[in-house]
């Protein structure tokens, strides 16, 4: 098992967990719907690579090597800039403010980490050992 997925994945939990009470429960009333929108992709897309991550820190004993190890960590790169930026998308939006390019643009390189993710963690079961 990888450690470092299986942390990550827990602490990402917890906080999309957190996050998603938080707006359910306090910020709704109070953000534009577009940025609500923004938000609660930004919370849904961390939990579904949340269990990416489970799944990979957990198989990557059954199918050990780089391609695993390539999985999680586009998995965590994609969580930190394609939810991160939403999230701080979602704030400026709230509060009328202009949004940077540069932040617009990590929202679909952290997309295109997930992706890759996806390929490798393909890669690995396919290129691993057979039971």
């Amino acid at each position: 098992m990888n450690k470092l997925f299986l942390v990550f994945a827990a602490i990402a939990g917890g906080i999309a967990v957190i996050l998603g009470a938080l707006v359910t429960h306090q910020l709704r009333q109070r953000m534009p719907e577009n940025a609500l929108e923004v938000f609660e992709t930004g919370v849904r897309y961390q939990f579904y690579h949340v269990f990416a991550l489970l799944a990979t820190g957990i198989l990557s004993e059954r199918f050990p090597g780089k391609w695993m190890n390539r999985a999680g960590s586009c998995f965590i790169g994609g969580t930190l800039l394609f939810s991160g930026s939403l999230y701080m998308i979602s704030s400026l939006l709230s509060v009328g403010t202009s949004i940077p390019m540069s932040l617009g643009v990590l929202t679909p390189v952290g997309g295109s980490l997930f992706i890759l993710g996806w390929i490798f963690f393909s890669v690995a079961i396919l290129k691993g050992r057979s039971s």
